[in-house]
């Protein structure tokens, strides 16, 4: 009997300590579920990516025989420009004298583009396609290139020193309803790569007689020397006569 007893006390207590724990484990389960997702997440703010860099550039101008032969020969060239980091990017021709020609190839280095104007086989292939005189080579940083739908294929190129570059840039872009209003819209700026002094301005001419009259005019004149342009600029008029 007294065994018994005994033995229906345990299996009670047993009973009783099974109840609590399983209740413990209950509340353990509650408080330890994870935070819900709308508790943890944390708001991502997209940072637009920098716009790229335009191409650098090399211009080439220089005077021909005879364009038609000419642009047989630079197009027979085409692989060793490459082979030099240089890609077709224009050709054109004056206005005032169509066998001016100007070439920009874009420049993957600028080491490697000087080292290719400096080839032998180039100078003897300028000569063999009736190069007249001695071409300038202009290896330029370009910092700003309009890729609009102008495509106008009047231009005008305009180089000139200035004493600094930054001063310079500040009073052109403030200039620039001026030169819309005299049929001009900036294309390309920049600068020399071994001389941010030496600048170079690209504008598609959309009214050649209020861009001429413009370039002659005092109040250009004044803008340069306000904004430190150095000595008298060289203007170039041509028409673009390929793109790559």
């Amino acid at each position: 009997m007294k065994l018994s007893r005994f033995l229906a006390t345990i299996s009670v207590a047993v009973s009783m300590l099974f109840f609590i724990s399983s209740c413990n484990s209950g509340d353990n389960k509650k408080t330890d579920e994870p935070t819900t997702a709308a508790d943890t997440t944390v708001a991502k703010v997209t940072v637009p990516a920098p716009a790229a860099k335009p191409a650098n550039v090399l211009i080439i101008k220089h005077k021909v025989a005879n364009y038609a032969k000419w642009k047989l020969l630079y197009d027979a060239h085409d692989s060793t420009r490459l082979a030099y980091g240089l890609h077709n990017y224009v050709v054109s021709r004056g206005i005032d004298d169509t066998n001016m020609v100007m070439v920009a190839l874009r420049m993957d280095d600028a080491a490697k583009a000087k080292t290719f104007s400096a080839l032998p086989d180039l100078k003897a292939r300028m000569q063999k396609g009736g190069v007249l005189g001695v071409p300038s080579f202009n290896f330029v940083n370009v910092v700003s290139l309009d890729t609009s739908t102008n495509t106008q294929p009047v231009r005008v190129m305009i180089t000139h020193k200035v004493k600094d570059w930054d001063a310079w840039k500040k009073e052109f872009d403030a200039h620039k309803q001026v030169r819309i209003d005299a049929g001009l819209t900036d294309r390309a700026v920049g600068y020399a790569v071994d001389d941010n002094h030496l600048v170079t301005i690209v504008c598609a001419v959309n009214d050649m007689k209020k861009a001429q009259d413009f370039m002659k005019s005092k109040d250009l004149k004044d803008k340069m020397a306000a904004a430190g342009v150095e000595g008298p600029p060289t203007i170039f008029y041509y028409t673009v006569t390929q793109r790559y």
